[in-house]
C-alpha cells in the first residue's frame, strides 16, 4: 500500500511560477535572481499559509541551481537541485525559531556560518516563525545579520511582524505576502482535483475557499479531508455538511417569512436548524453575513464585495431588490447587538428567537417611524413659510408702553432688503445728537424716548419687521462723546474703586493705594507698583477694573499696563518670620533649663 502524502505536501510548488497568488514577489525574486543583485537578507511576513517557507525553498535552491532557466527558475536536474529536492543538500540549512529560540541555538549557527559551502554558490539559512526568538537571541544575530560572509544569505520567515526588533527589520529586505483571493484558491483546486480524479463541483470549491480565508493550505487540508470522507465525490451538500455551515436556502426562506410578517414560519425554520445541530450563534452570524451580502447586491459600485457562491449570486441580486437598504441596516445593528449578547444569556434559544422576532416585525416598524415622520416633511415642502422666529422681550415690552409723547414721535426707517424705502410722518419731538469720536460709548435711552411706532408702519415679513423696529429702538439713543484720562479724572476714578474694593473687604485694596499712576496718553496709562505682591493683586482685578474704568470714561479703549519699579522702596518695612521648630526649642531651653534635663533623663531624640 503506497503511503499517502496530504495536498498541501504533495502539491507545495517546486518553481516560482507554480506559485498561487504571490507574482509581485515571484517576479521581484526573479528579477533579482537573472541580475545578481540579491539581498544578503530577507524577511517573508504574511498570514499563514500563504507560501512564505515554501517562496523560501524555491530562493535556496534557484541561486544554487548549476543550470537555471534564462527566466531565473531552477533547472530541477542538476545535482543540486537534486539533492534539495531529496532533502540531501548541505548548503541549505532550516531553523524552527519557535522550538531553537535561546541565545545557544543562534550561536551554534553563527558557528555553522564561518565554514563555507563544499559544493555551491551560497548557504542558505532559513529560520522559520522568527518572531519567536528571545531578545538575547535577537541581539546574539544582530552583527552576523548585518555583516555576513559573502557566500550566506538568510530567509526569514514570520507571520507576526509587529514583534521584531526595528534593528533586525532595518537589516533585512522585506516582502510581504498578502491573502490568496477566492478565485485563485478554487483555480488551484481545480488543478488538483483533476490531477487526483477528483469528482469536485465549482461551488463546493467556492464554499472550501471562503472557509479558508486565503490560506492555501487550509484550503487543501480541508477537500482532503472531505474527499476521504465522501470517498472521491465533492459536491455542495457534503461540504456544507462536512464544514458545519448552513445553507443559504434557509436564510432565504426566513428573509421571506419575515417581509411577510409571518412568525411562525420563522420560529418553525428555527426549529428545523436548531434540531440538525447548529448553535445560535453561528445562526446569528450567518445570516448577518446574509444581511451584508443583500446590502451589498444594492449598490452596483460594491457589487464586487459579494463573495458567495455564483450559482447564488442571481438569487442574491434578486431578493435585495425586494428589501429597502433602510431594513437592512437595521437588521445588521440588531444582530451585531444579539451577537454580542450571546455568551451572557443564559437561554441561548430564547436570545436567538427573540431577535428573530424583532427582525420580523422591523419592517412594520421602520414604516411607523416613516409615515410619523411623512407629515412633518410634507408640511414644509407643500406649504413654504417664513421661519419664525423667537419674540424679543425688549422689544415686546416696548409695545405695551405707548406714551402721548412717543405716539407723536416719527423716525425714518429703511428697512432690510426693501425695494422701496418706507417714510413714516415727520417727527415733532428733538432727537439728541452730539457728535461722536472714533470711540463711543453708548447709554441706555430712557422709556420715554424708546417707544416704537409700528403700528404706523407697513406690513412686512417678520425679520423686516424686527430690524425696522430695532432701527427705531435704536435711534431715540442718548449718546455721550468719550472723556480724556487727565491726572484728576483718574485719581477721583481709581480712589472711587478702591473703595469699592474696602467696601468689599478685599485684600487688594492696600496695593490699590500705594499704587502710583502715570499718564501716557488720552487713552493709556501705566500703573507702578513696588513689589510683586502688589502687581499680583492689581493683576487679579485687570477684567473688573478694566470694565469699570471704561465704563466711567465712555471710552472701551482705555488700556493700561502693570509695571514694577526696581528703585521704590517697599512699604512693608519689617517682615516678620515665624521661627523653625528649632528656634522654638532652644527658646524654650533658655527659658526653662529642666525641660533639657528632662528630655536627655528619658532618652529623647530631637526632631527638627
Amino acid at each position: 500500500m503506497e503511503k499517502f502524502i496530504v495536498s498541501a505536501r504533495k502539491y507545495r510548488p517546486q518553481t516560482f511560477d507554480t506559485v498561487v497568488g504571490q507574482s509581485h514577489i515571484t517576479t521581484t525574486l526573479k528579477n533579482a535572481i537573472k541580475s545578481q543583485h540579491l539581498a544578503h537578507a530577507f524577511l517573508f511576513c504574511g498570514p499563514r499559509g500563504v507560501g512564505k517557507t515554501t517562496c523560501a525553498r524555491i530562493l535556496a535552491k534557484t541561486i544554487n541551481c548549476l543550470h537555471a532557466t534564462p527566466e531565473g527558475e531552477a533547472c530541477n536536474e542538476c545535482t543540486s537541485c537534486v539533492s534539495f529536492n531529496e532533502g540531501s543538500s548541505l548548503n541549505i540549512h532550516e531553523l524552527d525559531a519557535a522550538s531553537n529560540n535561546s541565545v545557544e541555538d543562534i550561536r551554534t549557527l553563527v558557528e555553522q556560518v564561518r565554514f563555507a559551502p563544499q559544493a555551491g554558490k551560497y548557504k542558505v539559512y532559513i529560520i522559520d516563525e522568527v518572531h519567536m526568538l528571545s531578545s538575547s537571541a535577537f541581539n546574539a544575530f544582530l552583527k552576523t545579520l548585518e555583516e555576513p560572509p559573502s557566500y550566506a544569505i538568510f530567509i526569514l520567515a514570520t507571520t507576526e511582524k509587529h514583534k521584531i526588533l526595528p534593528t533586525i527589520l532595518s537589516r533585512c529586505q522585506i516582502f510581504d505576502f498578502k491573502r490568496i483571493t477566492n478565485n485563485d484558491t478554487v483555480e488551484h483546486l481545480q488543478e488538483i482535483c483533476v490531477k487526483e480524479e477528483v469528482n469536485a463541483e465549482k461551488p463546493a470549491l467556492q464554499i472550501i475557499a471562503q472557509k479558508s480565508e486565503g490560506c492555501m493550505r487550509d484550503a487543501l487540508s480541508i477537500m482532503d479531508k472531505i474527499v476521504s470522507f465522501t470517498g472521491g465525490v465533492l459536491n455542495y451538500q457534503n461540504t456544507l455538511e462536512h464544514l458545519n455551515i448552513l445553507d443559504a436556502e434557509y436564510y432565504f426562506k426566513i428573509l421571506g417569512a419575515m417581509q411577510a410578517q409571518d412568525l411562525g414560519t420563522v420560529l418553525s425554520l428555527y426549529d428545523d436548524i436548531d434540531k440538525k445541530g447548529f448553535e445560535g450563534d453561528l445562526v446569528l452570524n450567518g445570516y448577518a453575513e446574509f444581511i451584508r451580502n443583500l446590502l451589498v447586491c444594492k449598490d452596483e459600485k460594491v457589487a464586487h464585495l459579494l463573495t458567495v457562491v455564483e450559482s447564488f449570486k442571481d438569487k442574491y441580486i434578486e431578493s435585495a431588490k425586494s428589501v429597502s437598504a433602510s431594513y437592512l441596516i437595521s437588521a445588521l445593528n440588531i444582530l451585531n447587538e444579539a451577537e454580542l449578547q450571546f455568551k451572557a444569556a443564559r437561554n441561548k434559544r430564547l436570545h436567538v428567537e427573540l431577535t428573530l422576532i424583532k427582525l420580523t416585525y422591523l419592517q412594520q416598524a421602520i414604516s411607523l417611524a416613516a409615515e410619523d415622520a411623512d407629515p412633518a416633511k410634507k408640511k414644509l415642502v407643500d406649504q413654504a413659510r417664513p421661519v419664525a422666529f423667537k419674540n424679543i422681550p425688549g422689544i415686546q415690552s416696548v409695545k405695551k408702553e405707548k406714551p402721548a409723547a412717543a405716539k407723536e414721535t416719527a423716525v425714518p426707517v429703511q428697512p432690510a432688503k426693501q425695494s422701496e424705502p418706507v417714510q413714516a410722518p415727520a417727527a415733532s419731538a428733538p432727537t439728541i445728537r452730539t457728535t461722536m469720536p472714533a470711540t463711543t460709548m453708548v447709554a441706555p435711552p430712557p422709556a420715554a424716548t424708546t417707544a416704537t411706532v409700528s403700528a404706523k408702519l407697513p406690513k412686512l415679513n417678520s425679520l423686516n419687521k424686527i430690524r425696522a423696529e430695532v432701527a427705531h429702538q435704536n435711534t431715540g439713543k442718548v449718546v455721550y462723546s468719550a472723556i480724556d484720562l487727565s491726572e484728576e479724572s483718574l485719581r477721583v476714578c481709581w480712589e472711587d474703586y478702591t473703595q469699592l474694593l474696602r467696601d468689599e473687604k478685599s485684600s487688594a485694596a492696600s496695593p490699590f493705594t500705594l499704587a502710583e499712576r502715570r499718564i501716557i496718553d488720552h487713552e493709556t496709562f501705566e500703573v507702578w507698583v513696588t513689589d510683586n505682591v502688589q502687581k499680583q493683586f492689581v493683576e487679579h482685578e485687570r477684567r473688573r477694573l478694566s470694565e469699570y474704568i471704561q465704563g466711567r470714561f465712555h471710552n472701551r479703549q482705555i488700556k493700561y499696563s502693570v509695571h514694577l519699579d526696581p528703585n521704590a522702596v517697599s512699604a512693608v518695612s519689617d517682615v516678620v518670620v515665624p521661627p523653625t521648630t528649632k528656634e522654638q526649642y532652644i527658646a524654650i531651653v533658655e527659658q526653662y533649663p529642666l525641660v533639657n534635663e528632662l528630655r536627655e533623663r528619658l532618652n529623647l531624640g530631637l526632631d527638627y
